[in-house]
């Protein structure tokens, strides 16, 4: 029976409800399973939520857009009980992506993101995207930001691989069962940062007329004119003149010793215009502060220890310099210059693996010298795990990967330290 109270307050607005209660319940039963199967995707509101929607607008005569059913010869009396479809989005979105929606915008700007822009090309790029801003342009002067790209201070792994033969050698050489000198780690972390400066320093002058061809290199400060070589002479004497402060600091053994590493500085960017290993010439470059450490604490050289320790830097130089010059291979053989990667080419990963082996070897060797305690050897198998890994991992055609695994290389050594 109906139920006239809810026709005569509630109004037209209820009486689709009034209508549905006035069926038998398993005619309203059978109804609401067919709408049910033909919505496939819709779900039937709560009663009371769809008696306070409005009624649908009545159907055309002679037509139901839902086919011949019980419902739709009833004047589709359960429309309010259905949910409302939602209308499909418009083909031309402004978000795309897979999955999860994300603004074009910022997919097209994302470092992730291997499409163009820029000319409406949807092909792959193998151009390295935009670097981030670093440090440098956030907090350097305008003024005093050449200077320190000039000495790499937004790229400090180049200090770090300088500075972890000199703490290897100092911890070394520290006393059974004590924690190495902190004050000469201090020293030589700031020395490291200044001799690479001025390593850089000398390194762009000599090689400006080069930069300016390799696409890596033409946006530094002397290729690309920002300074002048007479601006770069006077900050590399500003450098040196630092770095003799802290070379004071030391013993007289020492001082001759670091003070005979300026030969190699200044000569290392000559080398690969007259041989195809100046990656070798780097390591004994770089490496010195092997023996300056050990000198630093014991005043002397321990050819057992400390010959092994430096070989075991040379090779490590070799491994991750060679990853290095992948990236400029194309580039050097148009401006001619040579690097291990043109001498090794193809057999690349069994010149570095054999490197890397004589690094391991090398440093267990001069650890047993040193009569160093059996937790330095778990930690150097993590070292060779990881040095392992990264060469065969590494594609060598593909100058990100190159960079990325030359960016790990150092920290294999952290574990060593």
């Amino acid at each position: 029976m109906a139920l006239p109270w809810l026709q005569r307050e509630g109004g037209p607005a209820w009486q689709p409800l009034a209508l549905c209660l006035s069926l038998p319940p398993m005619a309203l039963l059978r109804a609401a399973a067919a709408g049910l199967r033909r919505r496939r995707r819709g779900a039937p509101l709560p009663l009371f939520l769809s008696a306070l929607s409005p009624p649908p607008p009545p159907p055309s005569p002679g037509s139901c857009s839902d086919g011949p059913s019980p419902v739709a010869r009833c004047g589709d009396i359960f429309a309010p009980l259905r949910r409302r479809r939602w209308p499909h989005p418009p083909r031309a979105s402004p978000y795309v992506g897979r999955g999860v929606l994300i603004p074009a915008t910022l997919w097209h700007s994302s470092p992730l993101s291997t499409s163009s822009t820029g000319n409406g090309s949807t092909g792959g790029d193998s151009s390295p995207p935009p670097a981030p801003p670093t440090w440098v342009d956030r907090w350097v002067p305008p003024a005093g930001r050449p200077y320190a790209m000039l000495a790499r201070l937004d790229k400090p792994i180049g200090t770090w691989l300088l500075a972890w033969p000199c703490f290897w050698s100092i911890t070394m050489a520290a006393m059974p069962g004590e924690l190495p000198d902190m004050r000469m780690l201090a020293l030589f972390g700031c020395g490291a940062i200044l001799l690479r400066g001025a390593g850089c320093t000398v390194n762009d002058l000599l090689d400006r007329d080069i930069d300016n061809k390799v696409e890596r290199t033409k946006s530094r400060p002397f290729a690309s004119g920002v300074l002048t070589p007479m601006q770069g002479v006077g900050f590399l004497g500003v450098q040196l003149l630092l770095g003799l402060g802290i070379l004071l600091q030391l013993n007289n053994y020492s001082r001759i010793l670091g003070a005979s590493s300026l030969l190699l500085v200044f000569s290392y960017p000559l080398m690969k215009r007259f041989t195809f290993w100046p990656q070798a010439y780097l390591g004994l470059t770089f490496n010195w502060g092997a023996l300056l450490g050990w000198a630093a604490m014991k005043e002397s050289l321990d050819p057992a220890i400390i010959l092994p320790l430096y070989t075991a830097g040379i090779c490590w130089t070799l491994v991750y310099d060679t990853i290095y010059a992948h990236q400029d291979k194309e580039d050097d053989l148009k401006v001619g210059v040579k690097s291990t990667a043109l001498r090794f080419g193809d057999s690349t990963k069994h010149w570095i693996s054999g490197f890397g082996a004589a690094c391991i070897g090398s440093l267990a060797l001069s650890g047993y010298s040193a009569y160093l305690a059996w937790p330095y050897y778990p930690f150097l198998a993590a070292a060779s795990a990881q040095l392992a890994w990264q060469i065969s991992t590494v594609d060598l055609s593909d100058r990100l990967d190159c960079n990325r695994k030359y960016a790990y290389l150092p920290s294999a050594k952290k574990c060593v330290c």
